[in-house]
């Protein structure tokens, strides 16, 4: 037995840990899998939180087909309008972001919504060279394994609109009194862009710069029928 493994083989407490960091890491890739079934309804470590915080949260899981189609556009034209043509990653926005930041610019997020429904499935939320490197390897295989229907119905499902609000169904209700499946191209839009900062942007009362803005992904929104076809066809 060569001396490296020997050493690691004597050390016991060693082994577990190394044993326990892979099984961590694995777990995500497992779980991708799982989640291809339409009946598991996944959370976010966001409500896991909550949930250890003794906090609470209010999340109604919805199908796609019961989330009104505005939504989903205003969604996709807020947050990812490359979700139908790319793998998981944006690579030309990744790397214009790179470039950016070795020039020490000020830099846009760049996720995708693949990226993002990765993060909220399995990681945190602060930003890192270490979470961003962890992120991008999950987005590709969610985005390989789950169709763009079902990759989107999860997203929709765990997003925070507030605090304590996750998912579309709950911040519809939340913020508009009304279901997801009855939300208008308006309410649509303010909580597409509310997204980036649920906690600050509020949908429900929206400000001068909010409704600027919601105004600009409504009229996206209102072209977007070549961008959403992976989703309604």
């Amino acid at each position: 037995m060569p001396a490296r493994r020997r050493w690691f083989e004597n050390r016991p407490a060693l082994k577990r840990i190394v044993l326990a960091l892979l099984a961590v890491l694995i777990l995500p890739y497992v779980l991708i899998l799982l989640y291809l079934l339409p009946f598991i309804h996944p959370v976010s470590t966001l409500m896991l939180r909550d949930l250890v915080l003794l906090r609470g949260y209010d999340r109604r899981w919805v199908s796609l087909d019961e989330i009104s189609p505005v939504l989903v556009q205003s969604v996709m034209m807020s947050e990812d309008g490359q979700y139908c043509f790319h793998g998981g990653v944006d690579w030309a926005e990744m790397r214009m972001l790179v470039e950016d930041t070795l020039k020490g610019q000020a830099t846009r997020g760049g996720s995708t919504i693949p990226m993002q429904t990765a993060k909220n499935l399995f990681l945190w939320n602060s930003r890192s060279f270490v979470r961003k490197a962890m992120e991008l390897p999950l987005a590709v295989t969610t985005d390989f394994v789950l169709s763009k229907r079902r990759l989107m119905e999860i997203y929709l499902n765990i997003a925070e609109w507030g605090p304590g609000i996750y998912g579309i169904e709950a911040a519809a209700q939340h913020h508009f009194k009304v279901p997801a499946a009855k939300l208008t191209r308006r309410q649509a839009s303010l909580l597409a862009v509310s997204l980036p900062n649920p906690i600050d942007r509020n949908a429900g009362k929206p400000g001068r710069g909010l409704r600027r803005l919601a105004g600009v992904i409504e009229r996206r929104g209102q072209g977007s029928g070549d961008y959403i076809k992976c989703i309604y066809e």
